[in-house]
């Protein structure tokens, strides 16, 4: 069975996660979509609703989990049994970075692959910080983040203080 991990803060979810999501599922036996929990960072989505934010759009998948992390993610993969690393790459800059992130995973743990998916074009500018930025100052989401998602996700981003 291939299994790979999707990780990411996912500090939120955005229409280009989604996307590498529903293409990487068609790609392997199994996803999980790995949530970092990073202490140091501060998030602007409690880890909770980060997670439940992803569950809720990949329910309908029996080919996708979710589940937390924090450590290095090769560890994470030992735990997981996971063969394959999915990191979405929306430029050159990215990709520089993506391909160090891949070097040292592949020193870590040699039989780990990553596999790099670009996001669909109308998605390669988004990102989950452009939409804090445009939420937080009270523009509209819409088309960043999944619709479903999209209310919950614009209210807390006006509202720092309703945490969940």
């Amino acid at each position: 069975m291939l299994k790979a991990i999707y990780p990411g803060s996912f500090d939120p979810v955005t229409v280009g996660h989604w996307d590498i999501i529903r293409r990487a599922e068609r790609l392997v036996d199994h996803l999980v979509v790995g949530v970092l929990n990073n202490p140091e960072k501060r998030a602007t989505f409690s880890l909770a609703e980060r997670v439940d934010f992803l569950r809720e759009l990949t329910a309908s998948s029996a080919k996708v989990s979710v589940a937390t992390f924090d450590g290095l993610l090769v560890d994470f993969a030992r735990i997981q049994g996971a063969h394959s690393i999915v990191r979405g790459v929306r430029a050159f800059s990215d990709f520089e970075y993506e391909f160090q992130m891949a070097l040292m995973n592949r020193k870590l743990m040699p039989e780990l692959e990553t596999i790099f998916l670009m996001p669909k074009e109308e998605y390669s500018a988004i990102s989950s910080r452009m939409v804090r930025q445009v939420g937080s100052m009270g523009g509209d989401v819409r088309g960043l983040v999944p619709e479903s998602l999209r209310e919950r996700i614009a209210h807390r981003l006006r509202n720092p203080q309703d945490v969940a």
